[in-house]
């Protein structure tokens, strides 16, 4: 079954937004004030809507209730933010996720009831700082606010080494789930297998384990 999602404000977070969900198959929901911006969209969506997500009853009339997650990314309105996620709750919608522009306007849009907080520009801000605080680190991914998957190349005190004798779990809270080495990926690792310079290591940590592991 597709997962329902309503994308409320199409700046450039909701465009990308939409269009990776979209692409990936999800059923999509959007509105907008910008008629163009609207139209422009509509073609890869299940409904597209103009609207004034100012207007409580404007909001009440898109059919949210039968959704599962609504997205409220109007970021610059604080208002319009509040109304989305008030009626949006008040509507039944299971998860409301908001962007902020700031964690003032994050803690208020928490209070009036969103489940989940993002701040765009600050997670992608970090993740490029810690890829550019070591060369080791691959990719991340957050996965809410406190964990991180994320994948790296061994720590040149690591090389010839095995998981077992670096106790990375026990010593750096670090839970390696998965190693590629040689075009091939596995899940069930050798733990007394030396690790080689050119292997990549999948893990997941604590943003506090993270930071340790950068310094």
């Amino acid at each position: 079954m597709k997962k329902s999602i309503a994308v409320l404000g199409l700046g450039r977070f909701g465009q990308f937004l939409t269009s990776e969900l979209s692409k990936n198959g999800a059923d999509v929901l959007i509105a907008d004030d910008n008629e163009e911006t609207v139209r422009k969209f509509a073609n890869g969506v299940s409904c597209a809507i103009k609207a004034d997500l100012n207007d409580p009853e404007v909001i009440r009339g898109l059919g949210l209730g039968g959704v599962d997650t609504v997205v409220v990314s109007m970021g610059s309105s604080l208002d319009a933010s509040i109304m989305c996620v008030m009626v949006a709750k008040e509507l039944g919608v299971p998860y409301v996720i908001a962007k902020a522009a700031s964690l003032r306007m994050g803690e208020i849009l928490r209070r009036v009831g969103a489940d989940e907080i993002i701040y765009p520009e600050k997670e992608s801000a970090e993740m490029t700082a810690r890829r550019l605080l070591s060369s080791d680190f691959l990719e991340f991914f957050d996965l809410g606010s406190e964990l991180s998957v994320f994948s790296m190349k061994p720590k040149k005190e690591w090389v010839g080494k095995t998981l077992r004798e670096l106790d990375l779990r026990g010593r750096l809270k670090l839970n390696v789930i998965a190693m590629r080495e040689g075009g091939h990926t596995s899940a069930t690792m050798d733990p007394d297998r030396p690790l080689s310079a050119d292997a990549d290591l999948f893990a997941v940590a604590d943003h506090e384990a993270l930071d340790k592991l950068l310094h």
